[in-house]
């Protein structure tokens, strides 16, 4: 029986499943973990490859078990689902995530230093609470429309909403305008916390010399481009922009066969946040020039004259990660380009 070569981890919360194989793919052992159990498992273990599907925890435990010597692989959980044989189970679970490892062509993800994800939790946040803010916006809504009190959709709109509540001479039951006067509170509760938010985040763009760098790109603004300081790998990771552009899910599917090539719809793939933060810094850009005119002859002019808004929004969107993933490779900063005549 050979040494262990490579190990795949199945990481849950409480209870872990591990499958070792040898260099020839020859299963060596499988095992079910307690949590308290898992690093003290792996320092017993020989210097040897760990894989584990990338989610939530798997760079926590990447930090921990690199630090006993060995060297960890983060698998994208799509590229594990291949190699999974018939039922799924924890133990199918770890056999494939230790198959896929050991594939010389499989793509790993680059484990996030605790800095790293410190970083983006200011923008999980503030995901989180522009949700509530529309969810309160939109329940508002609901209930004065049961009232015959019809308000536009948005968050400019909300004055107008908190005038119909507030407003003894609008037909709302004196019963409910208590409750709709406390959800208002509870709006205005959260424009502050995510107003404080957004300061924090204008604050680090200041700080941070590559975001200011990206901040001159139309359309990327200090929350796109502190996000994308903290939320982006390393540039180096992609051989190209086109490569990053795919990894935020800016680049079509593809359904080609027999040499006949077919694009589909955008991917969506990768990190979701960068992408619709991409997608409204692309909107702004079209808003802009839609009111002063864009260049004669410029890409904009032309794509706008011939193409559907939206696929506009997420072409330009494709360009501005490829000019972003240049200036975060090579330095510099953005240069437009001279309009063709």
């Amino acid at each position: 029986m050979g040494e262990v070569s490579t190990i795949g981890m199945d990481l849950a919360k409480s209870v872990f499943q591990v499958h070792g194989a040898d260099a020839s793919g020859a299963v060596l052992f499988r095992k079910k973990l307690r949590r308290h159990q898992v690093l003290t498992f792996f320092a017993g273990q020989p210097p040897c490859t760990v894989a584990m599907e990338a989610c939530g925890s798997a760079h926590h435990w990447a930090r921990e078990i690199g630090k006993l010597g060995h060297t960890v692989r983060l698998i994208p959980p799509a590229y594990v689902k291949p190699f999974v044989k018939r039922q799924k189970n924890d133990a199918a679970d770890a056999e494939a995530i230790c198959e896929a490892a050991q594939r010389p062509t499989m793509r790993f993800v680059v484990p996030k230093s605790e800095q790293a994800q410190a970083a983006a939790v200011v923008f999980r946040a503030r995901d989180l609470l522009v949700k509530q803010r529309t969810q309160i916006i939109n329940a508002l809504r609901g209930h004065l429309t049961e009232f015959g009190i019809v308000v536009a959709k948005g968050p400019a709109h909300v004055p107008q909403l908190v005038r119909a509540v507030e407003d003894g001479g609008e037909p709302i039951p004196e019963l409910a305008r208590p409750i709709l006067q406390g959800l208002i509170e509870m709006l205005q509760a959260l424009d502050d916390r995510i107003a404080g938010l957004d300061r924090e985040i204008a604050q680090r763009a200041k700080e941070d010399e590559t975001a200011r760098r990206l901040m001159t790109i139309p359309g990327v603004g200090p929350v796109t481009a502190t996000a994308l300081a903290a939320l982006a790998p390393p540039a180096e990771t992609f051989k190209r922009g086109r490569d990053f552009a795919a990894w935020v899910g800016l680049t079509p599917l593809q359904h080609s066969t027999g040499g006949k090539q077919k694009l589909g719809a955008t991917s969506k793939m990768g990190e979701r946040t960068l992408r619709r933060l991409l997608i409204l810094g692309a909107s702004g850009v079209l808003r802009w020039a839609a009111r002063n005119g864009a260049p004669a002859g410029s890409w904009i002019a032309r794509m706008v004259s011939r193409k559907p808004p939206m696929l506009v929004r997420v072409a330009l969107a494709n360009k501005m990660a490829r000019v972003i993933w240049a200036l975060m490779a090579k330095g510099g900063i953005y240069r437009a380009p001279a309009a063709s005549v």
